[in-house]
């Protein structure tokens, strides 16, 4: 099984932000204990005699204040840190982010847009395995925020109904939320989503270029990235 855990950054609701991300980290379900480990060493620079108190979040890192006491360079070398971690590690492990900046899909819901096109590329990526021979389902985890009720029922229409380009085929089961603090996994998804709202938003692409090339991708077509809005 592939698990997409997923988290996002920007808010969908605050005018004085121009974008909104929704990233996954897509990963066979092997692969997440490693990945785990690495990053715990990472939190442990912070707190080596209790690394779980250390949650890794990219604005909080950057600049919130439970972050002050740590030295900016150091937290910025663990974003980067943790971002290499998944540049370096196997390639099937791919990300998937949808950028959109707000205005252009108004008066469409920037969270219900963005879900649609992150469920259907990941499940796009799944039926392309399949074709390979390699069938594999998909779930997909979800940090646990206040619109978990509306992804679950976009999911399930998606599932039943369908979406603009057809029905959800190869995912076992609706998204699951979870706390956060309690996964590295989502962690790494919150620091891709940050990466990628940080070179729309800021038009900073530090972190972003570290996992521009690990976007899904497939005879030269970038399926894992979609942006809608760029100028």
């Amino acid at each position: 099984m592939h698990l997409l855990y997923v988290d996002d950054s920007g808010h969908p609701d605050d005018p004085n932000q121009d974008w909104f991300v929704l990233a996954g980290v897509s990963l066979f379900e092997r692969q997440g204990y490693w990945l785990s480990e690495d990053l715990e060493k990472i939190a442990a620079r912070f707190a080596p005699s209790d690394s779980s108190s250390i949650e890794l979040h990219g604005a909080a890192m950057r600049n919130g204040k439970e972050w002050r006491p740590f030295p900016p360079a150091d937290r910025v070398a663990a974003i980067n840190d943790a971002l290499e971690i998944l540049a370096k590690s196997p390639r099937s492990n791919r990300i998937f982010a949808v950028a959109v900046r707000k205005g252009s899909v108004s008066p469409r819901d920037p969270v219900e847009y963005a879900f649609e096109q992150l469920a259907s590329r990941f499940d796009h990526y799944l039926r392309r395995l399949h074709l390979q021979g390699d069938t594999q389902r998909g779930l997909m985890i979800f940090d646990r925020k206040d619109g978990e009720r509306r992804i679950q029922q976009l999911a399930s229409e998606f599932r039943s109904v369908g979406h603009t380009w057809g029905v959800l085929s190869n995912l076992a089961e609706v998204p699951v939320f979870m706390d956060s603090r309690a996964s590295r996994l989502l962690q790494l998804a919150d620091l891709v989503a940050y990466a990628v709202y940080r070179n729309f938003q800021n038009n900073d692409s530090a972190f972003f270029s570290i996992i521009e090339n690990r976007f899904d991708q497939a005879d030269g077509t970038k399926h894992g990235l979609h942006v809608v809005g760029a100028r």
